[in-house]
């Protein structure tokens, strides 16, 4: 890999004609999407005279006057080829048959260099279209990218992935579009937003209201979990641009609920959430998993090849015990709460850093002066335990009970449908999991407003039938026994593993 000042320069590059980037990138490999003309054979003309001195005239060229001007030709690919550049010095991807040189790109990505990065080498054509609402323009920005098309004898993805079950998950995205199932309706997340500034209020009111004894202390802690939950799930719509139809008043609003509202930087959680929606599920890429192999072992195939590899970083065996020690009361409180303001220090994210300085300066105000310093520190970490608890419980119901692996490039319905799993539909569950069960419809049409996912419920169920994909759905408390259920198992597997092969 070259230095920092050769990949600029290669990149600088990018932009000219074929013959300057093959002298700026030495013996690095030509890539251009077009192929350089044939250089003339004939001599060139002597300097002309200096300057005042008539220039003779020159005799036509016969050879040039012959010879038809020459088009660009496109370069061509194999799906080989685009294979071997997934490492770390070359990365392409594929959209459309399209192929892409994100190698410099990478660093530039708006929604993070990794998770574009997870489909290098790859078809990335699905998960281009479910990420971005405004294609057409993002497209534009990535012809500078563009290097050359596939080989017209290549498929148009992997041999890894169903084209039949691509093609009609394709048909049936443009039937939900024509349906207007990706239009948001903006007087529900208008009153959305208002019932959590509602129960802000109201516990706020509780303690003046009521005093500072303990039951009105305690109704207060259990409404301002409840607006961190829900506010948790509302800035989880504006962060997938699920409520405005541009870029921009998404991203607005998602910095002020999950900055002033919540007191989190917006990129951690793009950082964070879209690889997660790329690769679901898949060690090294869903940063959701991270905990395995170091507190935990996930999903059955991992955990049995850290028993053969005889690694034991805690007492796998006993992990659905211990998960309700280190799981759910601790991952806010100890570890999200320092490491959100450690990321936007070390990344320079002085935005992301103001926003959450407005939510803590809002919280002392409000709370010290009817509490005094001690008690209100106390209030604020009961909140965030109260919140942890019931953050990690929904989230991780939908996820960790299903299949967990490596990275196999299947094709996006079979990768979102074998990691994630819906709860039925009540009025209770939508409210407390901020409809987050839909996970599977969430997971295929990451851009859809949430109050259309039962609408898309049935026929994403009807595609699943027709395939023979496994579309699950159970009740919320089967639901969050199911994590414990997954743990017990895994960390049985990792045992036996350990102790016998």
């Amino acid at each position: 890999m070259g230095t920092r000042a050769e990949r600029s320069a290669g990149l600088r590059c990018g932009a000219e004609n074929p013959a300057r980037r093959r002298l700026a990138l030495g013996a690095r490999q030509q890539t251009h999407f077009w192929s350089p003309r044939t250089p003339s054979t004939r001599p060139t003309a002597p300097p002309g005279p200096a300057r005042g001195v008539a220039r003779p005239a020159m005799a036509p060229d016969p050879v040039a006057a012959e010879t038809p001007a020459q088009g660009p030709t496109p370069r061509y690919f194999t799906w080989d080829e685009v294979a071997q550049r997934s490492g770390c010095e070359e990365r392409w991807l594929v959209i459309d048959r399209k192929v892409y040189n994100i190698s410099e790109f990478t660093r530039r990505h708006p929604g993070g260099s990794r998770v574009i990065s997870h489909y290098a080498g790859q078809d990335a054509t699905d998960p281009f279209v479910a990420f971005h609402i405004n294609k057409g323009l993002v497209k534009k920005y990535m012809n500078s990218l563009l290097i050359g098309e596939l080989s017209p004898e290549q498929p148009s993805f992997e041999p890894t992935k169903n084209k039949e079950l691509t093609d009609e998950f394709r048909e049936l995205r443009a039937t939900v579009e024509q349906m207007g199932l990706m239009k948001a309706n903006h007087v529900f997340f208008l009153l959305y937003l208002l019932h959590i500034l509602l129960l802000d209020g109201a516990a706020w009111l509780t303690l003046w209201v009521f005093g500072t004894s303990f039951l009105p202390f305690l109704l207060c802690a259990v409404l301002l979990s409840a607006v961190q939950a829900q506010a948790g799930w509302l800035q989880h719509d504006f962060g997938h641009l699920s409520v405005f139809s541009t870029s921009k008043w998404n991203h607005l609003l998602h910095h002020f609920v999950i900055g002033h509202l919540k007191g989190a930087p917006a990129s951690w959680w793009n950082h964070m959430h879209f690889q997660h929606h790329a690769k679901p599920n898949c060690f090294r890429k869903d940063p959701d998993i991270n905990m395995h192999p170091f507190f935990f072992a996930l999903g059955k195939i991992l955990s049995v090849e850290l028993g053969k590899q005889k690694k034991k970083y805690m007492p796998y065996n006993h992990q659905h015990k211990y998960f309700f020690l280190i799981g759910p009361p601790a991952l806010l409180p100890l570890y999200f709460q320092w490491y959100i303001f450690y990321f936007v220090i070390q990344r320079k994210k002085w935005v992301d850093l103001a926003w959450m300085i407005t939510f803590y300066v809002r919280f002392f105000l409000a709370y010290v002066p009817l509490l005094g310093l001690k008690a209100f520190l106390g209030l604020f970490f009961i909140v965030r335990f109260l919140e942890s608890n019931w953050f990690v419980w929904v989230t991780q119901m939908n996820h960790i009970p299903m299949h967990i692996d490596h990275d196999r490039n299947m094709d996006w319905v079979s990768t979102q449908l074998q990691a994630t799993c819906n709860v039925h539909k009540s009025a209770f569950n939508d409210w407390f999991s901020g409809h987050l069960n839909f996970q599977i419809e969430h997971h295929l049409f990451p851009t859809m407003p949430r109050h259309n996912y039962h609408k898309v419920a049935p026929l994403v169920q009807s595609l699943c039938a027709k395939h023979g994909i496994e579309y699950q759905s159970k009740p919320l408390l089967s639901a969050f026994a199911d994590i414990i259920h997954s743990l017990k198992e895994s960390g049985q597997l990792w045992l036996d593993a350990y102790l016998h092969q």
